[in-house]
């Protein structure tokens, strides 16, 4: 029976599972194999929900375990460590126990095909104590551990003379820094309501700092401006033109020389495929450290290996690569599912073109602003308020749908309203 092993359980790798799920394993046509070094999912659009504490990663989260034995796929809990693509096999990760104990050592995992599909991470660019002193918003395990600190930060400043602010820097005008810039000020408004009377938007102080000319540089200058003005009627102070040049232990130093004070300090500028696969030395890369692949998402040079999402290093006719965003993921998921049956069918397979969907951000409960359609019509259709809003919700139904189906997924989306109703608006803990 082949093995198919899909190494990343994040949008497009869950997706993917799911699909090959119902189509070959519950047929037991291949067995299907999901690898992730998390237990459980969180669409990584939402990390900064996560951060904030307005979403709670153990009720919101889709567990692989659970998920796998209902859409007939086997998930591991391990990390990859290492590829042989001649023997065709993956090295993992031994697991241990809390007290260190060894639970599973170091083994090896064949499979038939292999698809890799293991997000990105955040891009440093080697800039000085960033490492040391800043959060990340990488995985769900790095946003709880900034929402501990927030909430320390919280407590700290309820107690102190009514003159102290909470200062927090957040570097990279892009989508995760605008949106977590306008969820701090509302989950501040909410820490009113759970025992941190002194608490409110008025208390906080947020920089966002974005080294180019405007924030949200990848979407059309209306949108940046919109989306400007709106974070700055919140309070935001929105610093571009402005490069970090060094993080202490209490703010930056810009290239100018001028010092920006923080408390909490959050690096969300730019992303790159993680460093793991530079140093597996078997793929070739673009700057970014994608994997280069073919039209049909094949890794270049490396036989039976698909590669999707954000690690994917996807060149466009014009020029371009293909963005890493969601609906990227969602679309390369779809082809290579596709593409896998065709291959079993003895047919050609598909070459993948990206549809822009257009882009939306959500500032929180204040406003969400966007544009339609991309490159589907040739124009751009701006949104903004409540049509916005109920767009950019209906993006993550659509997820839920793909990894549920229609009427778990429907579900799923009521009881989150009821335990929305039911729960606390912040988390505390």
């Amino acid at each position: 029976m082949e093995t198919i092993l899909i190494v990343g359980g994040g949008a497009g790798g869950l997706e993917l599972a799911t699909q090959l799920g119902h189509k070959l394993g519950k047929k037991k046509q291949a067995q299907i194999i999901l690898v992730d070094k998390n237990t459980s999912h969180i669409w990584k659009p939402l990390l900064h929900e996560v951060a904030s504490g307005s979403l709670d990663t153990s009720t919101d989260g889709v567990a692989y375990s659970a998920h796998g034995a209902k859409h007939f796929y086997q998930f591991q809990h391990v990390e990859m460590i290492g590829l042989n693509a001649q023997s065709k096999s993956v090295r993992l990760a031994a697991m241990f126990d809390e007290e260190g104990r060894l639970v599973v050592p170091e083994r090896e995992l064949a499979y038939d095909t292999l698809i890799m599909a293991i997000g990105s991470v955040s891009n440093d660019f080697g800039t000085q104590g960033v490492a040391e002193h800043c959060y990340f918003l990488d995985s769900p395990k790095q946003a709880d551990k900034f929402h501990r600190s927030l909430i320390n930060a919280f407590v700290r400043v309820n107690q102190a003379d009514a003159r102290e602010y909470l200062n927090i820097a957040i570097v990279g005008g892009g989508a995760t820094g605008v949106e977590l810039s306008a969820e701090l000020y509302h989950v501040a408004a909410l820490a009113q309501r759970y025992g941190l009377p002194q608490i409110n938007a008025h208390r906080l102080r947020i920089s966002l700092i974005e080294a180019g000319p405007s924030i949200l540089p990848a979407l059309p200058k209306r949108i940046s401006n919109a989306v400007r003005t709106e974070l700055i009627k919140l309070g935001v102070e929105v610093l571009e033109n402005t490069k970090v040049a060094s993080a202490v232990e209490n703010g930056f130093f810009t290239a100018e020389d001028k010092t920006i004070r923080a408390d909490l300090m959050v690096w969300a500028a730019g992303v790159k495929a993680p460093d793991f696969i530079k140093q597996l030395g078997i793929f070739e890369l673009n700057r970014m450290q994608q994997i280069l692949v073919t039209p049909e998402l094949q890794a270049k040079g490396v036989d039976d290996v698909f590669v999707l999402g954000d690690c994917c290093g996807c060149q466009q006719e014009d020029g371009s690569w293909v963005p890493p965003r969601a609906q990227s993921a969602h679309q390369m998921a779809s082809l290579i599912a596709a593409n896998i049956l065709r291959r079993r069918a003895g047919k050609a397979l598909k070459a993948y073109h990206y549809k822009d969907h257009g882009s939306l951000v959500n500032l929180s409960r204040y406003s969400t602003v966007g544009n339609l359609m991309g490159n589907l019509t040739g124009n751009s259709l701006f949104i903004e308020g409540r049509i916005a809003r109920f767009v950019y919700i209906s993006l993550y139904r659509m997820h839920q749908v793909a990894i549920h189906g229609w009427l778990k997924g429907m579900l799923m989306i009521l009881v989150e309203k009821i335990n929305r109703a039911v729960r606390p608006k912040l988390k505390l803990h």
